[in-house]
């Protein structure tokens, strides 16, 4: 969730990770790596990007005054499942920022939509 709120900032003020790498001193790829989840940085190198981007710190974990969604990542019987790690737990987080964007009736829709393409694919099943 760091990289992607970092990276929201970021392309919200129009700066480029270029940008971000002559003001703070970080390299560019090293920021991309942040960025995209690779690489967890230090409380002083958040330091670095939060000055970097002319924000308080505490903006890089809380939009506005609410906290930024979480996610649970939860195994069932001891088994990996989609959204543990890597690329697939990345685009829950993106997700989970957009949701929390959105206002609760586009919620209620869009897991409306969810569980019907679910039912579709169960349904697809059993008749084939």
């Amino acid at each position: 969730m760091l990289g992607v709120r970092l990276k929201e900032i970021r392309e919200s003020k129009k700066l480029s990770q270029g940008d971000i790498e002559r003001i703070s001193g970080l390299k560019r790829c090293y920021v991309s790596r942040v960025e995209n989840g690779h690489t967890v940085p230090a409380v002083e190198t958040l330091e670095k990007m939060a000055r970097a981007l002319g924000v308080p710190m505490y903006k890089l974990f809380y939009e506005g005054e609410e906290p930024l969604p979480q996610a649970s990542w939860v195994r069932s019987n001891g088994k990996k499942q989609w959204g543990d790690s890597g690329r697939s737990r990345r685009f829950i987080a993106r997700l989970a920022m957009a949701l929390g964007k959105m206002k609760q009736d586009d919620r209620e829709l869009i897991l409306l939509l969810a569980h019907r393409v679910c039912q579709r694919r169960h349904h697809r099943r059993l008749v084939n």
